[in-house]
């Protein structure tokens, strides 16, 4: 059972195979057999789990497991509690009512300058969210956060269930321990199909 994370880098697409003129994650892993557990979108940057164990890519990615995912947010503006307390609350998408979210107010974390800079404009601060959430709509985060008035400019996941990006560089991945329960979950599901 392998375990990699990875720093998925601000323009690369979570697939292997070549995407139009797109980095993919082929130009930087070249282990066999081996596939994402969830994805980031193109414009997100950070931890990217893949694995070669097709049950623990499902217990990994699957909402249903509600495994937590942390994520750095730079978002333009600065929320009052109120726009903070409707994350926090769910926010109503076209897609549907989103599961509350643990959300707080951050420093600017200490990360990697991305390539190209976020846009800025002088007259509007921008400021830093970490918001965690269990589920995985498309582009969830940028979603609840234009939703409430603050459109994500930079959106960096730093944490899946029990692995963390940890000082791990953009464009670099390393093998990581499968912990002992998530281990027994993914083998109790397989003897139980």
């Amino acid at each position: 059972m392998l375990l990699l994370s990875f720093n998925k880098p601000f323009d690369v697409v979570c697939q292997f195979r070549s995407h139009d003129q797109d980095a993919v994650l082929a130009d930087y892993i070249t282990i066999p057999d081996v596939y994402p557990a969830g994805r980031l979108d193109k414009d997100s940057e950070g931890l990217l789990l893949l694995t070669d164990h097709g049950g623990l890519q499902h217990r990994i990615s699957q909402p249903e497991h509600k495994m937590p995912k942390g994520y750095w947010v730079q978002v333009e503006g600065e929320p009052d509690e109120q726009a903070l307390q409707r994350l926090r609350q769910g926010v109503q998408l076209k897609d549907g009512l989103t599961q509350p979210a643990r959300v707080k107010r951050i420093s600017e974390p200490r990360i990697w300058q991305r390539n190209p800079p976020i846009r800025e404009r002088k007259s509007v601060p921008t400021s830093w969210l970490d918001i965690t959430i269990s589920e995985g709509k498309n582009r969830q985060i940028r979603r609840m956060t234009a939703k409430v008035g603050h459109p994500t400019l930079r959106l960096i996941r730093y944490r899946i269930g029990p692995w963390y990006l940890n000082n791990l560089q953009p464009g670099s991945w390393e093998e990581r321990k499968v912990p002992g329960d998530v281990k027994a979950q993914v083998e109790q599901k397989k003897i139980k199909q």
